[in-house]
C-alpha cells in the first residue's frame, strides 16, 4: 500500500466526529427501546395503565417504526439525507420529552408512536450518511464496523441503563434520551454534511404520494398483524383480515410502482441477490435474538426472581460487540470477506441458543455465561456485515432506500420473533401456572430461536457459495470490497 493510499484510508478527526454522531443516533434508538422495556412495570404502577394500554406503549413504537421505514428511506434519497436526519432527530427529542411528561396513557401512546416514526426516518438517513461520507473499501468497512458495534451496544447496554434509571424514576427513561439527542443534534449541525452525489443521476420529479400511502398502510397493517400473532386465540378472524388488507395494499403498491414515472421504490433494486439475502438473513437473525432475550428475561425474572438490574447485568456480556465490532470485525472482513465473517457470526448464534435449551430451574450464571458470551461474539461478527451487505450493488443515491429495507427487516424480525415465542410459550403452558410447567413452556419456546438462527444460516450459505465462485480478471476485486451475503 502506497503512502498516499494509506492517507486516503486513514480517517481524520472530523471523519471520526461525523461517525460518532451518526452512530450515536442509532445507539440512541436502540437504548431507548431497551430502557423502556425494563421500565414498563413501574410505568403501569404509577399511571395505573391496563395491560392492553401497557402493551400498546410497545406496540405503538413498533407500528410507527415498521410502518414508515420504507417511506423514511426513500425520503432520505429524495429530500436529502442530512435534512431528514436533523429534522427527525429533533422530532425524536421533542416526543421523547413528551413521553417523560405523560400523565395519561393516551399521551404516552402518542409519544411512542411519533418517536417510532422519527426513528423510521432517522435510521436509514443515518446509514446512508455513513456510506456516503466514507468511500467504499477499508475505510467504509471500518466505519460500518464502528456504526454497527455502537448500534448493537444500545440494545444490550439499554437493559442495564434502564434498570438504573428506573430506580431513580421511570420518567428518566424518557428524559435521558432527550439529553443525549440534544447533544447529538448540537454536534451534528456543524459536522454532518450532505454527501457528494455519485456519478449516477439522483432521482428527480414529483413525490410518489400514492405509493407512499399504499406502502405505509401496508407496513402498518402487516406489523400489526405480526403483533397480533402473539395471541392467536383472540379474534383470529381479525388477524387474518389485517394480514389480508396489508397484502392487498402491498399488491397495490407494486402495481403503482410499475406504472408511475417517479416510483417511491425502484422495484429493480430487489433484483440484487446480496440485498435480498442480507434483508432476509437480518430478519431471521433479529427474530431469533428478540425471542431469546424475551424468554431469558422471563426465566430470570419470573422463575428465578432476579431484579431488572440483575437481569441487565447478566446480559451485559452481550454488549462486548460494542468493543469488538469496530475493532476486530473490519479486519476479519478485509481478510476473509464479508460472507464468511457473517456466516461465522450466525453459527455462533445458533450454538448459543442451542446451549440454552436444557436450562434448568436452578442454573448458575456460570451455566448461562457461554450462551451470553457467544451471542456477544455473534453480534460482533454479524450486525456490521449485514449493514455492509445491504448496500452492496446498490447505487449511492439509493442507499437511503437500502437502509430503509434493512431496518424494516430488523423491525419485522424483532416483532416476528417476539410473536412466535409468545405464541409457542402460551400454547405450551396451556393455562398452567406452576413453576415446572412454566419452565417446560420456556424450554419448548427456546426451540424457535434455534430454528430461526438455522434458517438464517441457510440463507447466508448461498452468499458464501457465491463468494467462493472463481472470478474472471475483469470481475476480480480486492477482498476488502467483497461484501456478498
Amino acid at each position: 500500500m502506497s503512502p498516499s493510499t494509506e492517507r486516503v484510508e486513514r480517517m481524520g478527526a472530523r471523519s471520526w466526529g461525523v461517525l460518532f454522531v451518526l452512530a450515536g443516533a442509532v445507539f440512541l434508538e436502540g437504548i431507548d427501546v431497551a430502557m423502556l422495556n425494563v421500565a414498563l412495570p413501574a410505568i403501569r404502577a404509577d399511571l395505573g395503565l391496563s395491560t392492553e394500554v401497557l402493551s400498546g406503549v410497545v406496540t405503538a413504537y413498533v407500528l410507527g417504526y415498521g410502518g414508515f421505514m420504507l417511506l423514511g428511506g426513500r425520503a432520505a434519497d429524495l429530500l436529502g439525507r442530512r435534512r431528514m436526519f436533523l429534522t427527525w432527530l429533533t422530532v425524536f427529542l421533542v416526543f421523547s420529552g413528551l413521553g417523560g411528561l405523560a400523565g395519561e396513557g393516551w399521551t404516552l401512546l402518542l409519544a411512542r408512536f411519533v418517536t417510532g416514526v422519527a426513528a423510521a426516518f432517522m435510521a436509514p438517513a443515518g446509514l446512508a450518511l455513513v456510506t456516503g461520507n466514507f468511500p467504499e473499501g477499508p475505510q467504509r468497512t471500518k466505519a460500518l464496523g464502528v456504526y454497527a458495534g455502537i448500534a448493537a451496544g444500545g440494545f444490550s447496554l439499554g437493559l442495564v441503563a434502564g434498570g438504573l434509571l428506573t430506580a431513580l424514576g421511570w420518567r428518566w427513561v424518557f428524559f435521558a434520551p432527550v439529553l443525549l439527542s440534544a447533544s447529538l443534534l448540537v454536534a451534528a449541525i456543524p459536522l454532518v454534511k450532505e454527501p457528494a452525489p455519485d456519478s449516477e443521476p439522483a432521482p428527480r420529479g414529483g413525490f410518489d404520494i400514492a405509493g407512499a400511502l399504499s406502502i405505509t398502510g401496508s407496513m402498518l397493517l402487516l406489523v400489526y398483524g405480526v403483533i397480533r400473532l402473539e395471541h392467536l386465540d383472540r379474534d383470529t378472524w381479525v388477524t387474518v383480515a389485517v394480514f389480508a388488507a396489508g397484502l392487498a395494499l402491498l399488491g397495490a403498491f407494486v402495481v403503482i410502482e410499475r406504472r408511475t414515472a417517479h416510483p417511491l421504490v425502484r422495484l429493480g433494486v430487489l433484483r440484487s441477490g446480496p440485498l435480498v439475502r442480507a434483508n432476509l438473513g437480518a430478519l431471521l437473525f433479529l427474530a431469533s435474538f428478540a425471542g431469546f432475550q424475551f424468554l431469558a428475561t422471563l426465566y430470570l425474572q419470573e422463575l428465578r426472581g432476579w431484579s431488572t438490574i440483575q437481569t441487565g447485568l447478566a446480559m451485559l456480556v452481550i454488549g462486548l460487540d460494542t468493543v469488538l465490532a469496530p475493532t476486530l470485525t473490519p479486519r476479519l472482513v478485509n481478510r476473509f470477506g464479508n460472507a464468511r465473517v457473517l456466516f461465522g457470526g450466525l453459527v455462533l448464534a445458533a450454538v448459543a441458543y442451542a446451549l440454552f435449551l436444557p436450562v434448568g430451574p436452578d442454573w448458575t450464571y456460570a451455566a448461562m455465561f457461554p450462551s451470553m458470551l457467544l451471542l456477544g461474539l455473534s453480534f460482533s461478527l454479524a450486525y456490521g456485515p449485514f449493514t455492509m451487505a445491504a448496500t452492496e450493488g446498490v447505487a449511492e443515491h439509493e442507499h437511503g432506500l437500502a437502509g430503509g429495507l434493512l431496518y424494516t427487516a430488523f423491525q419485522f424480525g424483532t416483532a416476528l420473533g417476539l410473536a412466535a415465542v409468545t405464541a409457542v410459550n402460551v400454547a405450551a403452558l396451556n393455562g398452567a401456572s406452576d413453576p415446572g410447567a412454566r419452565l417446560d413452556a420456556i424450554q419448548t419456546a427456546l426451540v424457535v430461536p434455534v430454528a430461526t438462527a438455522l434458517l438464517a444460516l441457510v440463507v447466508t450459505a448461498f452468499g458464501l457459495r457465491a463468494a467462493r465462485r472463481p472470478s474472471t480478471p475483469e470481475t476480480a476485486e480486492p477482498a476488502a470490497a467483497r461484501v456478498s451475503a
